[in-house]
């Protein structure tokens, strides 16, 4: 995993980035808040490992501003402190785990391979909307949880719009990745995804007038 850590302390600073790095996480680690926000503006992670008392702009704060971003990264918090309400604020802004300081690296470790678990069936499986979700992994859609009845057409054609969610996929787009290049014209594709549609309980299929449709990525 692509990890950023924040954490003032030097020795331990060093000593959880030689950890991680040598059971093959990569590891990006800064001592100071500000220094934390501008990699965040810069780059993408997967996970974030945070002390909450660091100079400048604390771990809570740095968490409250991705909140208000509305940016999602799994978070494990690392401190001292030991204040309900700073833990409390901290697994409501999405804190995913804490962990007292003194702690092992083999035990930040196990937290960290969970959260990897975590993160790779999500990878699998794409929310859609408030009720649907579809996994690529067997190419199945599922309403609450149920899995739903689909034609191979249809499922290919949302296995295609949950993996580009948030892109808008064109007529030609189609052509090349649902029907592999067969011979189809715009009037079957938008027949074949309006049937799909009135088989849908939820309407997340957004149709971009003369270009093609979308799957908007859902905030949940």
């Amino acid at each position: 995993m692509k990890i950023l850590l924040l954490e003032d302390d030097i020795l331990l600073n060093a000593a959880i980035s030689t950890y991680l790095t040598s059971i093959g996480h990569s590891i990006t680690s800064v001592r100071d808040g500000n220094v934390c926000l501008e990699l965040l503006e810069q780059e993408e992670f997967d996970l974030l490992v945070f002390d909450i008392n660091v100079p400048n702009i604390d771990g809570l704060s740095i968490l409250e501003r991705l909140h208000e971003q509305k940016r999602v990264i799994p978070v494990i918090f690392i401190s001292t402190l030991i204040d309900i309400e700073d833990i409390s604020r901290a697994f409501e802004l999405g804190c995913f785990d804490y962990l007292k300081k003194p702690f092992h690296l083999k035990e930040l470790s196990l937290r960290i391979d969970k959260i990897s678990q975590i993160a790779q069936a999500k990878r699998k499986h794409k929310r859609l909307s408030n009720s649907y979700s579809f996994n690529s992994e067997n190419m199945t859609l599922y309403f609450n949880n149920e899995p739903q009845v689909l034609s191979k057409r249809q499922s290919q054609i949302i296995g295609f719009l949950a993996y580009n969610r948030g892109i808008v996929c064109s007529y030609e787009m189609f052509m090349e990745h649902v029907w592999d290049d067969v011979e189809v014209d715009i009037a079957t594709i938008r027949a074949e995804i309006n049937r799909l549609k009135n088989h849908l309980k939820e309407d997340f299929i957004v149709n971009i007038r003369g270009v093609g449709y979308m799957v908007k990525i859902p905030y949940m």
